[in-house]
């Protein structure tokens, strides 16, 4: 068996299917006690037994590849159940006692290529999208964001209420925009990467946004409003200014205050954030508007250095995440 890493897993089973290696994607759709990976986690298997992904943590991956294969002769879609006691647990590796269901579905016979395709497209273009299966007569479609609002609020996949519907989620991946290339926006880079976001760093000072500073990472140089306008900014954005500096920070704000980013945070003391306030109610801004800021940036821990700084802003952003 070979592991294939690969964070696009409907893609790569496409990309097995249509190069005639048959492929099915296995899906968590329900946990219980201590599973090692949450619902909609999925693992794409190709008929050769390689894998991409994984639905246990490599737990009970070896199971749910051999009842994949079978499945990619029979053509037919199934739910496993691993864990249902303590034994059975320990028997395919979780042995802290957790329960996982898993659906498998061969790519063609149960999921229409055609379906799985527009999945694809709509992920590569940052389209939140759900993908729905009646587990009762196995009918799939796609719905857009308006059918499960509070689903892709909390980025949620699970049943409905009639246990039969099965609706995974798939958000766009996260992202975070840090304005300024500061001190603070050094380790809030790394954490921003290591929480799972696509980070970016904005500055048109070369000298400070300088790849000796900030190694490996995503620099911009161009004025803040051109580069996040190029950039994109939706509902899966943070972005974070932290320059000090109104000629820099407004044309970030401003432009991050007419999208639909989850989280807007601004450094800088209570009184900066005051004659802040000012300059945008004089460019029309609602107090709705303006209170969807979160300055002083970051929740209160007490931080002082840099790196705590930037604890204290993931903390928050996450919080805001999580909890809305």
């Amino acid at each position: 068996m070979t592991e294939i890493s690969h964070d696009q897993i409907p893609e790569q089973a496409l990309a097995w299917h249509r190069a005639g290696r048959k492929a099915a994607l296995a899906t968590v759709v329900e946990t219980w006690g201590s599973a090692p990976r949450p619902v909609g986690s999925q693992l794409a298997i190709s008929g050769a037994g390689e894998i991409a992904g994984s639905v246990s943590g490599g737990c009970v991956e070896g199971a749910v590849v051999a009842e994949a294969l079978e499945a990619l002769e029979t053509g037919e879609s199934l739910i496993l159940t691993y864990g249902i006691s303590d034994n059975e647990a320990f028997a395919v590796g979780l042995a802290c006692g957790g329960t996982i269901r898993v659906m498998v579905e061969p790519v063609g016979p149960a999921i229409p290529e055609e379906l799985l395709s527009q999945l694809c497209d709509a992920r590569a273009e940052r389209q939140p999208i759900a993908y729905s299966v009646q587990t009762k007569d196995w009918t799939r479609q796609l719905m857009p964001r308006m059918s499960f609002p509070d689903r892709f609020r909390a980025d949620k996949s699970g049943f409905e209420e009639d246990a039969e519907t099965f609706v995974a989620i798939h958000n766009p991946p996260l992202r975070m925009v840090v304005v300024g290339a500061v001190h603070i926006a050094q380790p809030l880079m790394q954490m921003a990467r290591l929480s799972g976001y696509d980070a970016t760093l904005i500055d048109p000072r070369e000298a400070f946004g300088s790849a000796a500073r900030f190694p490996g990472e995503t620099i911009i140089h161009d004025w803040p409003d051109e580069a996040l306008a190029a950039h994109g900014l939706d509902a899966r954005t943070a972005v974070v200014t932290l320059t000090h500096d109104a000629k820099l920070d407004d044309p970030a704000i401003v432009t991050a205050l007419r999208s639909e980013v989850f989280y807007l945070g601004c450094l800088g003391s209570t009184r900066t954030h005051g004659k802040r306030v000012k300059r945008l109610e004089e460019q029309g801004f609602t107090p709705e508007d303006i209170a969807r800021i979160h300055a002083p940036v970051g929740l209160d821990i007490g931080a002082r250095s840099p790196a705590e700084i930037a604890i204290a802003v993931m903390a928050e952003i996450t919080n805001v995440l999580r909890k809305g």
